[in-house]
């Protein structure tokens, strides 16, 4: 089956001239670039290798040593390799593109990757500012192509069947009032950096993009998430991923208003971002979602959201969940799935079978919505919401 012969069965997108060249056939193998080849993107573009669904073509970073090392780890040598993302977009050969540079980069490269027609799945957060939210969506809405958002957990059988099973009308909780999540020990954002002479072959301004130009700082490259300019930290990190799990079981992607408190307790080298904080939320439905995180090796149990209801509590975690009934015996789960190997999958999926993507561009819209809030609250030390209108963060 030709490339151009296979149309989407689901008739989700409707189709342009600039698109109908993307469309894929059941046995093509998906032309794939890899823009941000740093930790994160390599181990999710080796995950997406796995089946053989993806023949890798681009590979771009703005620090060519990195490009080497996702050479090594994903075993991928026979690539193209750029600093520059046109070289990219420009590219005939590029089906898709996966995104997975510091956040401040992502609208302006994301809207640019649509606009040049290439498939794109775009890592958490989706954007960095929530007022980059508007355009990004126009952005995907315009495009016609398959947009996917990193929240892996949407892809994941056992997330899908707790939805399902606890929150899908069966009231096996009963009135739940309060979501819990924790998360802490993140040893990456822990690390206190050091400056030194500027690596050969690293592209210093591309890194800023259209953050606010500064003077070359190693750590400021190394350690993006420490420094708000760049990311928000384990606001955006972590509060995204349990933040969209709490929103998805509750059916309620609402927060009215958030407090957060915190601070640079211990990490005292420079960054801005906090290596400790508490948030709470409060949503439309009338329940509570509170956050707990720090960077520290603080050692919990699980890293989970716990849902607490009249009739028992759920504690959900990515290797399982235990259900404690009121009345009755515990259940407890283990799961072994690769979520981000599935990620990926239903990503191709989308693509060449034309099938839903589990995270398009609202969820990962809604996704980021706590972190904004969070992240407003702790910088302005005051109780924050949205406007009437949804355009904006104002105190409440």
């Amino acid at each position: 089956m030709k490339r151009r012969d296979f149309l989407l069965s689901t008739g989700a997108l409707a189709l342009t001239a600039s698109s109908y060249s993307n469309i894929l056939g059941a046995n093509d193998r998906v032309r794939v670039a890899l823009v941000g080849a740093g930790r994160r993107g390599r181990w999710m573009f080796k995950e997406m290798l796995h089946g053989n669904r993806v023949e890798p073509i681009v590979f771009c970073d703005v620090w060519d040593e990195q490009i080497k090392r996702t050479q090594e780890y994903t075993e991928v040598d026979k690539v193209e390799t750029t600093f520059d993302l046109d070289d990219v977009l420009s590219n005939p050969k590029v089906d898709a593109v996966v995104l997975a540079t510091p956040d401040h980069l992502h609208m302006d490269y994301a809207i640019r990757i649509l606009e040049a027609g290439k498939h794109l799945l775009l890592e958490k957060p989706v954007t960095l500012h929530y007022k980059e939210g508007v355009p990004l969506k126009k952005a995907v809405m315009e495009s016609n192509v398959v947009c996917q958002t990193g929240t892996q957990q949407r892809s994941s059988s056992m997330f899908q069947r707790v939805k399902e099973e606890f929150f899908g009308g069966s009231n096996v909780l009963g009135d739940i009032i309060f979501a819990r999540a924790v998360w802490s020990n993140f040893g990456w954002q822990r690390r206190s950096l050091k400056q030194q002479p500027m690596p050969k072959n690293f592209q210093w301004e591309t890194f800023l993009g259209n953050s606010p130009k500064m003077e070359y700082s190693w750590p400021r490259y190394d350690g993006w998430r420490h420094y708000k300019e760049y990311g928000t930290g384990i606001l955006s990190d972590l509060l995204t991923h349990w933040g969209d799990v709490a929103q998805w079981m509750m059916d309620d992607a609402h927060p009215m208003n958030a407090t957060t408190t915190g601070g640079i307790y211990h990490l005292k080298d420079g960054r801005t971002n906090p290596d400790t904080v508490n948030t709470i939320l409060q949503y439309q439905g009338g329940w509570n979602f509170t956050f707990e995180c720090s960077i520290l090796p603080v050692k919990n149990q699980h890293d989970s959201v716990l849902f607490h209801g009249t009739k028992g509590k759920l504690e959900v975690f990515r290797a399982g969940y235990i259900f404690t009934p009121h009345e009755g015996s515990q259940v407890v789960f283990e799961n072994k799935e690769n979520l981000t190997r599935a990620h990926m999958k239903n990503f191709l999926d989308g693509i060449v079978l034309g099938k839903k993507v589990s995270a398009p561009i609202q969820v990962g819209l809604d996704a980021v919505k706590p972190s904004h809030l969070a992240a407003a609250s702790y910088w302005s030390g005051k109780r924050m919401k949205f406007n009437g209108g949804q355009t904006d963060i104002i105190e409440a």
